[in-house]
């Protein structure tokens, strides 16, 4: 299995362009043959939290529906992320988009401080994927500050922890430790994706990180 952390430069308030960014990316993961295609969070609007409501997605939005063909055309899933709109609630989420033609939300369980005055959190929106016999979980950001939401994802059996996040050049050492801890102790592999250049005005880490259990 081969899987892509897309590492995406966001222009602010161009959501057109931004998704003309993500098919580049996937198509260039197209050719290198990967299965799954991982963007960072927020990653089709740029992390946003005051302008977030102006450039909120709907659950079923025709904004995506490019990425649905691609999914299906290169036969991979694609995670992309966006301000998502549930049942009049908005929540920092993302697209699990697979080849099926289904897509799936999985929403930010931990906020991060100052989030909560524009955006819910929740735990019903957790789906699992599986991919050659590998069950996939998904975290953006803050949930992979807390032990607890990785902890929850082993005991669904999970094979591959996947992190969508925007990290800043000071969190992104905490982050490395946090996803090789959690990899050596619940004996899953990790993937995580960050942002390069800035997004809402702070500088991004511009990393992305792979980590694997001690047996592999």
């Amino acid at each position: 299995m081969i899987l892509a952390a897309a590492q995406t430069k966001p222009k602010r308030g161009d959501i057109s362009a931004n998704l003309l960014n993500h098919y580049y990316l996937i198509e260039l993961a197209a050719q290198n043959g990967a299965n799954l295609i991982a963007f960072p969070e927020l990653s089709i609007t740029g992390y946003e939290r005051k302008n977030a409501e102006a450039l909120v997605f709907t659950e079923d939005d025709y904004r995506i529906d490019h990425l649905k063909e691609l999914s299906v055309r290169n036969n991979m899933v694609i995670i992309a992320g966006a301000p998502i709109l549930i049942d009049s609630k908005m929540f920092i989420g993302e697209f699990i988009i697979t080849p099926d033609d289904s897509v799936s939300i999985y929403t930010k369980q931990f906020l991060h401080e100052g989030e909560d005055d524009f955006f819910q959190s929740s735990l019903d929106h957790n789906p699992m994927i599986t991919i050659e016999d590998q069950n996939i979980s998904f975290a953006i950001c803050a949930d992979i500050d807390n032990p607890l939401h990785p902890e929850n994802a082993k005991k669904r059996n999970t094979d591959i922890y996947i992190a969508s996040i925007f990290f800043s050049p000071n969190g992104i050492p905490n982050a490395y430790r946090d996803l090789q801890n959690y990899a050596a102790k619940h004996k899953m592999n990790v993937l995580m994706s960050n942002f390069s250049g800035e997004s809402w005005g702070s500088p991004s880490a511009v990393k992305a990180h792979f980590g694997t259990t001690k047996e592999n």
